[in-house]
C-alpha cells in the first residue's frame, strides 16, 4: 500500500512539473493563499479539491466535525499564524452534509474520546431541540445540525481575541459558513458571514 502511495506521488509529481514547469519551485519559495479552511478530517472533504483550488491557495486545519473550540489550542495555532503571519482575509469553517461526527453526536452510544470533543454539538441540539423536532427525517436533522454547527463555529471563531485584535487593528477580514454536499459536491453559503463591520459599536471606537 506503501509503494502505490509512493508510486501515486511521483506520476503526480511528474504531471505536475510536465504542465507547469517551475511548480514546485514557486511553491517553495513561500506561501500566499487567500483563504483560511476549517474543516472536517472527513476523507472526502479536502478543501483544496472541493473548493478547486490549487495547493498553496488555501491554508488549512481540520479536525473531526469542524468543531470549534475557544480552548483548542491547535486551531487557535493556525488561526493566529493565519491571521497575522499569512495575513489572510477570507476564513471560512465548512462542514458538510452525512457528517459522521455529527451523527455520533446524536447517538446515545459510547464514543470514547470524540464524545468529549463532541460535546459543543450535542449543546447545539439541545438548544435547537424543537426546531430540529419538527423534521421526522433523522438524516435531515443530522444535516440541520451540521448547518448549525458550522454557523456557531463561525461566531466562535469571530469571539477569539485573536480576531478581535485583528479587526481593532482594521483588518478587514470576514469569516463565512459553508456546508458542502457529498451527494452532488456542491458548497452552500450559509448566510452567517461575520465581518468587521459587524462589531459593537464600541469594539469599532477602539480601532
Amino acid at each position: 500500500m506503501l509503494e502505490n502511495l509512493l508510486e501515486r506521488n511521483r506520476l503526480w509529481s511528474r504531471s505536475r512539473q510536465d504542465e507547469e514547469p517551475g511548480y514546485f519551485s514557486r511553491l517553495a519559495s513561500h506561501q500566499a493563499p487567500e483563504f483560511f479552511w476549517i474543516g472536517c478530517s472527513d476523507s472526502r472533504v479536502p478543501a483544496n479539491v472541493v473548493a478547486g483550488l490549487d495547493p498553496g491557495e488555501v491554508f488549512v486545519h481540520r479536525n473531526v466535525a469542524n468543531v470549534v473550540h475557544s480552548s483548542d489550542l491547535n486551531l487557535l495555532s493556525a488561526l493566529e499564524f493565519a491571521v497575522e503571519t499569512l495575513k489572510i482575509r477570507e476564513i471560512i469553517v465548512c462542514g458538510h452534509y452525512g457528517c459522521g461526527g455529527v451523527k455520533a453526536a446524536t447517538e446515545d452510544l459510547p464514543h470514547g474520546l470524540a464524545d468529549h470533543w463532541l460535546e459543543p454539538i450535542r449543546r447545539q441540539a439541545r438548544y435547537h431541540a424543537r426546531a430540529l423536532d419538527q423534521h421526522s427525517d433523522i438524516e435531515v436533522r443530522r444535516d440541520r445540525l451540521a448547518e448549525l454547527n458550522v454557523i456557531e463555529g463561525v461566531s466562535r471563531v469571530a469571539e477569539t481575541p485573536i480576531m478581535r485584535r485583528a479587526w481593532r487593528a482594521g483588518a478587514e477580514i470576514k469569516i463565512h459558513g459553508l456546508i458542502y454536499s457529498l451527494k452532488d459536491g456542491l458548497l452552500r453559503d450559509l448566510g452567517c458571514t461575520i465581518r468587521r463591520s459587524d462589531l459593537p459599536n464600541s469594539e469599532e471606537r477602539a480601532s
